[in-house]
């Protein structure tokens, strides 16, 4: 169950935290996994440890919101190793601050990351999945996206977007065997939430009624679950994965 074995796997934003634990997951379970990031030498860390582990991993360095050098990357994996099955848009970043104190260049790196990044990836991937009539593109939003955040209108901004792009590109690819989902990560586990102080944090773990901060690995298991065979019937869909806070 949940096997991905001989499926050509693409993670952004491999280096860490969410990212990374898709990795592992994934070559976990049997799949050829590309690690992109902007970090070479973490991502080197990375697919050593994957490889003494038995997994079959690989990098490429890119920078996702260079829309040409997304698509050389994907056409050089198809290249490669002949087929792309699985795409997992999970990079982004954080510029954090009150709207009126945001910059042009804040609201744009966001948004270019977040959000066109994963467009230029879906665009790329598009083409050889359609001539297999086979794949699974998961984008990583947020909560944010879905209830906002003060301090946040650009994270959030984009993080909804990819929700919307999710929905209309499972409409297009539907009938070529191509299933598009979204996941909404609430507080997990990551280097970006052990720099919160701990009068926040505690803050926070009153609002999840399962009383702890999740973990990269109830992330990655989502997301094996929709990129596997077994979830051939879901398409459109964005799980929410927080403990229960946006229900709280």
């Amino acid at each position: 169950m949940f096997d991905l074995k001989n499926k050509v796997a693409v993670v952004t934003g491999a280096s860490r935290g969410i990212g990374k634990s898709i990795a592992e997951t994934f070559a976990s379970a049997g799949a050829i996994v590309i690690c992109v990031s902007r970090s070479e030498d973490a991502l080197i860390n990375l697919v050593e440890s994957l490889k003494a582990s038995g997994g079959n991993a690989h990098y490429r360095t890119c920078d996702i919101s260079d829309g040409e050098a997304f698509t050389s990357m994907v056409k050089s994996i198809v290249t490669d190793f002949g087929q792309l099955d699985i795409l997992i848009n999970n990079a982004g970043i954080t510029q954090d601050t009150l709207l009126m104190r945001m910059s042009d260049e804040q609201w744009t790196q966001v948004l270019d990351i977040n959000l066109k990044g994963a467009f230029f990836g879906i665009k790329a991937v598009m083409r050889p999945m359609m001539k297999k009539r086979w794949g699974r593109i998961i984008n990583i939003s947020s909560i944010v996206g879905i209830t906002g955040n003060a301090g946040q209108a650009n994270y959030a901004a984009s993080k909804a977007g990819l929700i919307g792009l999710t929905k209309s590109v499972a409409k297009e690819v539907a009938s070529r065997g191509i299933t598009v989902n979204c996941i909404a990560p609430g507080f997990i586990k990551t280097d970006m939430t052990d720099e919160l102080s701990d009068q926040v944090k505690e803050k926070i773990l009153k609002d999840i009624p399962i009383g702890r901060m999740g973990d990269g690995s109830d992330i990655a298991s989502a997301v094996l679950f929709l990129a596997s065979e077994e979830a051939s019937f879901i398409t459109g869909q964005t799980i929410v994965i927080d403990g229960g806070q946006i229900i709280s």
